[in-house]
């Protein structure tokens, strides 16, 4: 099976072209994500036909577990189809179907080169049951704060205060008042991560707001663990700042890989910004 290894600031896929292939993707992405004895990736991005889209896109994490979406691997696939040779190099736009939505994805040049691809991410989702999250009567952990859910969490050496937000996956933001390299994310990631209160895991983000365009962030990606970027995070991050009034409608958000950008005016869909690159292109035995 012919693949290319991809990332967009260092959240790194391996992809493949499933359209006319039958594979149990799931299994394949435990094997091939694997950093020892695979090719090494926080995913697996599967390129299939789509009948809303140009194209359509599944995403399989590490741990074989699918995602709905994933903002840096729809700009992956982007790239990827027009490396290819899949859509006219003169593109100006590429549409592609995830799970929870069909993502228009600009590009943005410089001469000849791409060096950008800006992805509609779709309208952040803030109900209890859109993100999910399981809510229990009289729980005064769960509480709204800043026009978004919240919920509380305790341990003993802790104690977080998560804004609820799902770009098409769940998110919980905590925004952290020391530089994020200090936050023991590999400490308490899986922690929240697995939550009961949220039936299907959630991403975890821990943000610093550095003035009202920047913000520094980390992430702990369900089914990954940390990984160096996340755009749907980036999303995420974004609507709740914007909501607590922290920022303005445009960010930069600084992770370990990279700067994302986004833009959120507060009342429409969020739209991210990043790099998409091919690393290497191999062939994996069958």
């Amino acid at each position: 099976m012919d693949f290319t290894k991809m990332h967009g600031a260092g959240n790194d896929f391996v992809v493949v072209d499933g359209r006319g292939i039958e594979r149990d993707w799931s299994r394949l992405a435990i094997t091939v994500c694997n950093r020892h004895f695979g090719i090494g990736a926080d995913s697996l991005l599967v390129l299939l036909p789509s009948g809303k889209a140009d194209f359509g896109m599944r995403t399989f994490d590490a741990d074989g577990s699918e995602a709905e979406t994933c903002g840096n691997g729809i700009r992956c696939i982007a790239r990827y189809v027009l490396e290819k040779g899949m859509v006219r190099r003169d593109a100006e736009e590429i549409t592609i179907e995830t799970i929870s939505t069909v993502n228009h994805v600009r590009l943005q040049r410089e001469g000849s080169r791409v060096v950008k691809f800006w992805a509609n991410m779709g309208r952040p989702r803030l109900a209890p049951d859109q993100i999910p999250v399981r809510l229990k009567t009289g729980d005064k952990d769960v509480f709204l704060i800043g026009g978004m859910l919240a919920c509380r969490v305790r341990g003993a050496e802790f104690e977080l205060v998560l804004n609820l937000v799902s770009m098409g996956n769940p998110h919980a933001v905590y925004f952290y008042d020391r530089p994020v390299a200090e936050f023991p994310l590999g400490k308490l990631g899986s922690l929240v991560e697995n939550l009961p209160i949220f039936p299907n895991r959630v991403n975890f983000e821990v943000a610093r707001v550095l003035n009202r365009n920047e913000i520094e962030a980390r992430v702990w990606e369900r089914g990954v663990g940390e990984t160096l970027a996340c755009g749907s995070g980036t999303c995420a991050i974004t609507v709740a700042s914007r909501l607590h009034g922290y920022t303005e409608s445009k960010v930069n958000v600084s992770l370990p890989g990279g700067v994302l950008n986004a833009e959120w005016n507060g009342n429409g869909e969020v739209v991210l910004g990043g790099p998409a690159e091919i690393v290497f292109e191999g062939k994996w035995p069958e």
